[in-house]
């Protein structure tokens, strides 16, 4: 087995009850494939603060990988759909910029609701896609590159 992966996860804090389930489903994906981990997670405001942390997690020479996660919603007030935009074209930035694979667990559903249904599905979808972002994760790092 090679050495452990080291993985930074930032977790943006606007509904953190959904996303923190994100990083349930990540690390029992990767204990689950045997893969040992040394993580650490970044609490962040919102999904919009996520690039500059990744590229400056990125740039430390600390991580062979970076995880992102947040739920992006429509407000009301904004068009949450740029809000989206901006962070994956911004975590894919930092990710080319440092070399660093980058991995996006942000969702922006059509239509949330703050209620007991919406918030069971969303828990239950994160704790999918943290999975599925362990299985990326492992995929980039058994590259020979």
């Amino acid at each position: 087995m090679s050495h452990p992966l080291r993985i930074a996860f930032i977790k943006a804090r606007w509904h953190a009850e959904i996303v923190d389930q994100a990083l349930d489903g990540f690390t029992s994906g990767m204990a689950e494939a045997g893969r040992e981990i040394a993580l650490t997670t970044h609490d962040v405001p919102g999904a919009f603060e996520m690039p500059l942390l990744a590229q400056k997690l990125g740039q430390s020479g600390r991580f062979d990988a970076i995880v992102c996660a947040a739920l992006v919603v429509d407000g009301g007030i904004y068009r949450h759909d740029f809000v989206a935009q901006a962070v994956v074209s911004g975590l894919m930035q930092a990710q080319l910029a440092t070399g660093v694979p980058t991995f996006s667990v942000s969702l922006t559903p059509h239509h949330f609701q703050p209620t007991e249904e919406h918030i069971g599905f969303f828990r239950a979808h994160f704790v999918k896609k943290g999975a599925e972002a362990a299985h990326a994760v492992r995929m980039i790092a058994d590259l020979e590159i």
